[in-house]
C-alpha cells in the first residue's frame, strides 16, 4: 500500500470519511461534519523552515506524507482545531514516524523527533485551543 493510503487510512479509520483520490493525492470534505477539508499528499526531497519560540527550526526530509487542513470559515474555529488536533493525534498514535504540525506554513506548533514531542507557542496558540491542548499531551 502505497504511504499516502496508509496514513489516510490511520487518519481516518473509517473508510466513509476517509480522502480518496488517486495517490500521492488524497482529498476529503469534512467540513459539515468536523469543520475542515483534509488534503493527504506524498513526495520527497522536503524542506520546511518553520518559526518556533526560539528561533528557526529547519526539516529536510527525504521523504515525507503531508496532510492540509483547511478550516471552515463559518464553523466555531475552537470546534474544528479540536477535530483537527483528533485526526493528528490518530496518526501520532498509530506511527512512530518523525513529524511536524505547523499553522500556516510558517509557524511550527509541535515536532515529533525520535520519538519525543515538543510543543511550540504554548503561551498563545495552544493557550488559545485548551480542547486541543489536551487532546495532544505534552
Amino acid at each position: 500500500m502505497c504511504p499516502v493510503n496508509q496514513v489516510a487510512e490511520r487518519a481516518f479509520p473509517e473508510a466513509a470519511g476517509r480522502p480518496v483520490g488517486i495517490a500521492p493525492h488524497l482529498g476529503a470534505d469534512h467540513k459539515p461534519e468536523l469543520g475542515f477539508d483534509v488534503t493527504i499528499t506524498a513526495g520527497r526531497e522536503g524542506y520546511l523552515d518553520l518559526g518556533t519560540d526560539e528561533g528557526s527550526w529547519e526539516w529536510e526530509p527525504e521523504s515525507y506524507v503531508q496532510i492540509t487542513f483547511g478550516l471552515d470559515n463559518a464553523a466555531d474555529a475552537r470546534w474544528a482545531v479540536t477535530n483537527v488536533l483528533t485526526v493528528v493525534r490518530r496518526v501520532l498514535d498509530t506511527g512512530r514516524e518523525d513529524a511536524a504540525f505547523d499553522f500556516n506554513g510558517d509557524i511550527l506548533l509541535f515536532s515529533r523527533q525520535a520519538g519525543r514531542l515538543v510543543k511550540h507557542r504554548r503561551d498563545s496558540w495552544w493557550e488559545r485551543y485548551s480542547a486541543g491542548d489536551q487532546v495532544i499531551p505534552g
